[in-house]
């Protein structure tokens, strides 16, 4: 995979409204990773990406009145199939943390890359997911040198009193496998 100008060359690019600038780029340091699945356990629909475009409709499911409101975003979305789309540039800060905290520091959205992986808490998430988002944190990790193996964390990793995802079903020794092969 490569990264040209902040964006993946071989991602589907849907943009986001739903970002703004970094205050300091250099001080990228941190890979989050997160589920998402609209409806809940529901996959390969319109959703996730009518959520972080602001499209969503709370007529089309009833949990979506909810969150149609949200301004949120992810920079990527890795579908079950392993398609990957992305919503913000990396050098940009997406709205996927929320209230946060890593080591101390606040606002994880400042200096973090948000993935989300389609799926839910309590389903295993697919092969062709951890091989896309091992390559992808290599990719990364090569392209900005600020962001290492040391600082991937998950969603409730950060937020453990709001999150939980990406869940006990997401393997953390495979991907640290997958991630360790690839060197």
């Amino acid at each position: 995979m490569k990264i040209n100008n902040h964006w993946l060359e071989t991602a589907q690019i849907i943009k986001s409204p739903n970002y703004d600038a970094r205050t300091l780029e250099k001080n990228l340091s941190l890979i989050v990773i997160h589920c998402i699945s609209l409806p809940e356990g529901q996959f390969n629909t319109p959703y996730i990406a009518q959520l972080f475009t602001n499209q969503l409709n709370s007529n089309s499911h009833a949990s979506f009145t909810e969150i149609c409101h949200l301004k949120v975003s992810s920079h990527i979305l890795i579908h079950r199939t392993g398609h990957i789309t992305q919503f913000v540039a990396f050098n940009k800060r997406a709205w996927h943390a929320g209230v946060s905290n890593y080591q101390g520091h606040t606002q994880c959205n400042d200096f973090s890359i948000g993935i989300e992986l389609e799926g839910t808490d309590y389903l295993p998430y697919t092969e062709k997911q951890y091989s896309q988002l091992a390559d992808l944190i290599q990719s990364l990790i090569a392209t900005y040198p600020t962001l290492s193996m040391k600082h991937i964390v998950g969603h409730s990793d950060i937020a453990p009193a709001r999150k939980t995802d990406p869940g006990a079903f997401f393997d953390w020794q495979h991907l640290h496998t997958l991630l360790k092969n690839q060197k």
